[in-house]
């Protein structure tokens, strides 16, 4: 009786905790995100279920960017870092200072998303969203970047929407020809 007792009051909790803090994941966009020059974007990027981030650390990076070898006082610097409840601007990459943002008011329900200002070619690439002290397996979430011009969006817009209808297509018809193959019976034709 002693041991189940023992083992109610020390597993209880960690089956909560790890329910609360374990399974929360960072996710990203599969999609890249299209821009245009001059234009503000936000890559979407949140934590799923739903969990207060505003006591931990959010960096925003470029992953592909390295710090200089040859410069042993170079660090890395970030997009956008988040740190004590506030934004850390000293840390952050000159070229993004007053340009980006977090939804402060949505941290509560898990939502890390970046909000870049006035985008330029020079913003093309992978960023980064980290959770360094969250308790997962997935901390951290990719979303790539685009910025080109006008006609350019347009041409990426479209090969995004018909390589959509292609893959829905091809998911559709091997579905359907699976389905049919799996209810016929040994002995039935085929059609």
């Amino acid at each position: 009786m002693l041991a189940l007792l023992l083992f109610l009051l020390l597993a209880i909790p960690a089956i909560v905790l790890c329910h609360t803090v374990c399974d929360v994941l960072v996710i990203g966009s599969n999609l890249p995100i299209i821009a245009a020059p001059g234009d503000d974007v936000i890559l979407p990027c949140h934590l799923e279920p739903m969990f207060d981030v505003q006591g931990l650390t959010v960096e925003w990076s470029k992953p592909d960017l390295k710090p200089d070898p040859s410069d042993r006082l170079s660090r890395v610097e970030y997009v956008h870092l988040y740190r004590d409840r506030k934004e850390v601007p000293d840390m952050k990459m000159a070229s993004y200072f007053r340009r980006t943002e977090l939804f402060m008011d949505d941290m509560k329900h898990g939502n890390i998303s970046l909000k870049i200002l006035n985008v330029s070619e020079e913003d093309n690439g992978r960023y980064r969203c980290f959770i360094p002290k969250l308790r997962s397996r997935v901390k951290a979430a990719v979303v790539e970047l685009v910025v080109a011009g006008r006609s350019r969006v347009a041409v990426l817009i479209s090969i995004i929407i018909v390589s959509l209808l292609v893959v829905t297509a091809f998911a559709a018809y091997f579905s359907r020809h699976h389905t049919k193959e799996a209810f016929r019976g040994p002995g039935d034709p085929k059609s």
